[in-house]
């Protein structure tokens, strides 16, 4: 083989006008004149001699693989052991020298690119990033600590990226095309995937990964990330065991969906809980769990099951509990009456940016119900219904906190009264860093819910709500 076809460039010789010296202009003679250097031919060599031979060893299995990598009959385990089998082979064909380190850089570097997701399986392995964004092939940013940066990682081409977002789509039973050109799914560890292509993605395909952590969070993890004060912990440890329904309220990104794992540890166990979701995403840690995913329409647009059919049929299941993942149309009517019809201790979360407005949102997915019902008879069905609104904020420093555990106290006149039993105090200003130094403080107000906390036996100390052990105020 020609040393220009093993660099992958043809190397030509110089020109007539590279041989010949350029013409001196007046203004350069009376510089001092150096000696003619020979004319420079830029050679590209690749930097990781191993990047041909691994893209090579890829394609191989593709072809040899072929529909069998995305066969949703497998599992797992089998078609990582399907892959290696297939792999050794590829490489042993290939008849090039490898040390014993290369051979295994060169497998796991496959074994990412066919089984796994690419350039992004780094990034996915990595604890510190929470959030991955591609904005097509060439550019992707992850959330690290809160911020936003670039990531170096990037795709092959379109049809690269196009791959990965198949082979996700695929294990979940889902699917992506020009027809459904976006889609809701979930990886293995139950990080949640949302995935656009085009025509829908102008600039190329779209592909959000919001990381889970491989070890759920639990309420001292919130605790020592500023999210949660121990007092505020207690009250909603309490707050669930007493069978209240409390509503999750929060912006895009806020932890909703954590905190929701960490509402749903305090459940006691011995009882049924049904939890319904677009996407699995809950981890809950208790036994007897029914765990629902809606399903979207087949190719023929028939077939969907959505959260509102799932939330009918789980009051036929005998549930003690039910857990919706987010309501976000219709279904929070059903929810409403599921609360209201001795299904109490349910859980669920919304989108809102503070408990005022999660109420008024809860009035608007009511009526999104189509059902015509007179917006008092809404507002009464909501204060009966919901007990506390506990409103996640992600503030400009990056971090999560409750910045509000809210009762529902009920209704006066035509309006839903709320009565702040916790604020986030921002007056404490800003550290060095831009880091806000607030935290969570009590208003002092006794919540109306604590005589029930009584009634059970649960026992709550006066701390929580600011209180002296006078009853007086702090």
């Amino acid at each position: 083989m020609r040393l220009s076809e093993r660099l992958g460039r043809r190397i030509d010789a110089p020109s007539p006008a590279e041989r010949e010296p350029a013409p001196v202009s007046t203004a350069t003679a009376a510089a001092p004149t150096r000696e003619p250097q020979r004319p420079q031919v830029e050679v590209v060599v690749d930097v990781d001699p191993l990047a041909r031979l691994k893209a090579d060893a890829a394609e191989a299995l593709f072809t040899r693989l072929g529909a069998r990598l995305n066969d949703p009959s497998l599992s797992e385990d089998q078609l990582h052991a399907m892959v290696r089998t297939e792999l050794g082979e590829v490489v042993a064909e290939q008849q090039v020298p490898l040390t014993t380190e290369q051979r295994q850089r060169l497998v796991h570097d496959v074994q990412d690119e066919v089984i796994g997701h690419g350039p992004l399986q780094r990034l996915l392995d990595d604890p510190t990033v929470t959030e991955i964004m591609v904005n097509g092939p060439e550019t992707i940013y992850v959330e690290q600590h809160g911020r936003l940066t670039r990531a170096s990682a990037r795709f092959a081409s379109e049809e690269h990226l196009r791959r990965v977002i198949e082979r996700i789509v695929s294990r979940v039973g889902r699917r992506i095309d020009e027809s459904s050109p976006l889609v809701d799914a979930r990886l293995p560890d139950g990080s949640r995937v949302n995935a656009v292509i085009p025509p829908l993605a102008f600039s190329g395909s779209s592909l959000t990964i919001r990381k889970f952590s491989r070890d759920p969070f639990k309420v001292d993890d919130l605790i020592e990330f500023g999210t949660l004060t121990p007092e505020m912990a207690e009250l909603l440890r309490a707050c669930v065991e007493a069978r209240l329904n409390v509503i999750v309220s929060g912006g895009t990104g806020t932890g909703k969906t954590t905190l929701l794992n960490v509402l749903s540890s305090f459940i006691p166990e011995g009882e049924r809980i049904i939890t319904i979701e677009d996407a699995v995403e809950l981890q809950l840690q208790q036994d007897h769990v029914v765990r629902l995913e809606s399903r979207p329409p087949n190719i023929e647009g028939r077939g969907e099951i959505n959260i509102r059919d799932l939330v009918r049929n789980s009051l036929r299941m005998r549930p003690d509990r039910i857990v919706v993942g987010e309501v976000r149309g219709g279904e929070s009517l059903d929810m409403l009456q599921a609360m209201n019809t001795g299904h109490d201790g349910s859980l669920s979360t919304v989108h809102a940016n503070s408990p005022r407005d999660a109420i008024a949102r809860l009035e608007t997915l009511v009526l999104m119900a189509g059902m015509d019902l007179p917006l008092r008879a809404i507002r009464e069905q909501i204060a009966s219904a919901v007990d506390v609104v506990v409103q996640l904020t992600r503030l400009r420093d990056g971090t999560r906190r409750v910045t509000a555990v809210t009762e529902v106290q009920g209704m006066e006149g035509q309006t839903v009264t709320l009565q702040d039993a916790f604020l986030f105090d921002y007056a404490a200003g800003l550290d060095a860093d831009g880091r806000f130094l607030g935290r969570p403080v009590p208003t002092g107000v006794r919540p109306r819910f604590t005589d029930r906390f009584e009634q059970l036996g649960i026992q709550v100390s006066p701390q929580v709500f600011g209180l002296a052990r006078t009853g007086r105020l702090r």
